[in-house]
């Protein structure tokens, strides 16, 4: 059994609490971020970390910083733990904090490392198109998600899923390689693995990156940055001074469009090569709008009106007129 402090926020983060939890380990004490104002009456909400600590009667700390807080690292040292597992905590750790405990820190981390090191691996690696991703479980050191390997799980990402899908299917794999990780090290069987230096870094979510550009991007890559922005803040247009929000969309080749819709076949040429990047092509007042993007046909399933909620694109065409060869603007700004 390996004395645990466990560090981590969010829901993703809760999977593994749980996991160490219902193992053989003992929990002596679980750090998480500060309660934070949501809702219309800004109420301060605990994080699922804290949340779930409470129900199970585990010791809490919420330090407002950690880098400097002398009397919180101290009051660590006191509980003299095994080892530190930190898991979406949120905030970077310092020197004296990581070589606290006697098998080091250990971190959860949603990528095949050194791939993808970085705050927003999974919104990466579908934004990207990428086929495959996965988990890893490293000892932490002073830089950004560079330790040593210790355990990876690979999945495959499916053509569909959005990142809150994987997001989730993560948190799961992530909370048993913990476990498993933990195992071994108490066994004295971990492995580790140094990552070198071919790795990649990714970069903060920002809103800017959610707008579509007709003219520069395919539909393929509309698809993959929706699902990819999918649920932090979906994609969005301009249509008629309009902000229009996509949740979910699906690429489409012109020959797919025209083989489910023949009246276009004679237009093929003309939705290839001359109409306009954004312009809607036709509307499916019982399925989708279809948008045409550089490169083949954006199928727009999940909208969202603004100053609306999202609803089914059928929905929203019961209480939003558009019609079809309206164009939405490229390269708003805001």
């Amino acid at each position: 059994m390996l004395n645990i402090v466990f560090m981590g926020t969010p829901d993703f983060a809760e999977e593994s609490l749980k996991k160490i939890y219902e193992s053989n380990h003992n929990i002596l004490a679980v750090v998480t971020t500060l309660d934070k104002p949501k809702g219309r009456g800004m109420k301060l909400q605990p994080t699922p970390v804290k949340e779930y600590a409470l129900k199970n009667n585990l010791k809490i700390y919420q330090p407002e910083k950690v880098r400097g807080n002398t009397e919180f690292i101290e009051e660590i040292k006191t509980l003299n733990p095994d080892v530190i597992c930190v898991v979406a905590y949120g905030k970077i750790l310092p020197k004296e904090l990581l070589e606290i405990p006697k098998y080091g820190c250990v971190n959860v981390h949603p990528s095949l490392l050194p791939k993808y090191r970085g705050s927003t691996p999974i919104q990466t690696a579908i934004i990207n198109g990428d086929k495959t991703t996965g988990v890893t479980t490293m000892y932490m050191d002073e830089e950004l998600d560079s330790g040593d390997i210790i355990l990876q799980e690979e999945i495959k990402i499916e053509d569909n899923q959005t990142a809150g899908e994987v997001w989730n299917t993560l948190a799961k794999i992530g909370a048993n390689l913990l476990v498993e990780t933990l195992n071994q090290i108490e066994n004295n069987t971990a492995p580790r693995k140094k990552q070198g230096e071919n790795y990649t870094v990714t970069k903060m979510l920002d809103k800017s990156m959610s707008e579509i550009d007709w003219e520069n991007q395919t539909a393929i890559q509309i698809k993959n940055l929706t699902r990819g922005l999918n649920p932090i803040m979906g994609t969005y247009s301009i249509l008629n001074e309009k902000k229009i929000k996509f949740w979910d969309v699906d690429a489409i080749s012109v020959d797919e469009f025209i083989s489910k819709y023949t009246d276009f076949k004679s237009y093929k040429q003309r939705l290839e090569s001359e109409v306009t990047p954004g312009t809607i092509v036709y509307i499916d007042y019982k399925e989708a709008i279809y948008i045409k993007a550089k490169e083949g046909i954006v199928k727009v399933k999940e909208i969202q009106g603004e100053n609306a909620k999202k609803m089914s694109t059928p929905d929203f065409l019961r209480g939003y007129r558009i019609e079809i060869a309206e164009t939405f603007q490229a390269n708003f700004k805001k």
